[in-house]
């Protein structure tokens, strides 16, 4: 599993990268054509596909703001389990650090959403 998301993230880059490379030659088309101005299609220009775009963001930040708290758990539990003496100050630092992360990922929904809104 640990080897198919270290593929899956730089096959995301480049295919983002393909995304704005192609919007960038589609909007260097000429402006006019036959003495009339014509309005040049640009993929990100397109209303659907900037609420996809927005919705799999949406979904992604959910996802690893999820996946961050649970590590953070998981090391958390494991940490007490080690250690009962020091529980209370790591129970402290687990849950400042996950409200860190809530903070950050309710930040990027709302970004997300006004990008579909606005």
């Amino acid at each position: 599993m640990r080897r198919y998301r270290s593929r899956l993230a730089p096959g995301l880059l480049v295919v983002g990268f393909a995304v704005l490379a192609a919007n960038a030659v589609w909007a260097a088309e000429p402006a006019e054509k036959g003495g009339e101005a014509v309005q040049t299609p640009t993929l990100l220009g397109n209303k659907g596909l900037q609420n996809l775009g927005a919705g799999i963001g949406a979904g992604l930040v959910i996802m690893g703001g999820a996946a961050g708290i649970g590590r953070i758990g998981g090391s958390a539990v494991e940490s007490m389990a080690r250690q009962p003496e020091a529980s209370g100050s790591i129970n402290f630092a687990m849950i400042v650090t996950a409200a860190m992360i809530e903070g950050a990922t309710l930040f990027a929904v709302v970004v997300c959403l006004m990008a579909i809104f606005l």
